[in-house]
C-alpha cells in the first residue's frame, strides 16, 4: 500500500516530536557528565536547532524509500 504525502509528513512530524522530547531529556542528563551546565531554555534552543534538520530528513528519506519502492514494484 502506497504512503501519501500527508501522511509521510505526519509520521516524520510524529517522530521528530518524540525525539525531541527525547533529547531535551538525554541533554539534561548527560551534559553534566561533560561539564556542560546550561538552563531549560538553552536545552530547548539546542533541541529545536536540530528539529527542522530531523523533520527534513525523515520526510526526505521516507519519499525517497517510497519511491524507490513504487519503481521496483
Amino acid at each position: 500500500m502506497k504512503q501519501s504525502r500527508t501522511m509521510s509528513m505526519i509520521e516524520a512530524a510524529t517522530n521528530v516530536v518524540v525525539g525531541y522530547v527525547l533529547a531535551i531529556a538525554t541533554q539534561i542528563v548527560v551534559f553534566p557528565w561533560f561539564g556542560i551546565e546550561t538552563g531549560l531554555a538553552e536545552h530547548m534552543t539546542i533541541g529545536l536547532a536540530f528539529t527542522g534538520v530531523s523533520l527534513a530528513r525523515g520526510y526526505v528519506l521516507r519519499r525517497l524509500f517510497e519511491a524507490i519502492r513504487t519503481r521496483s514494484s
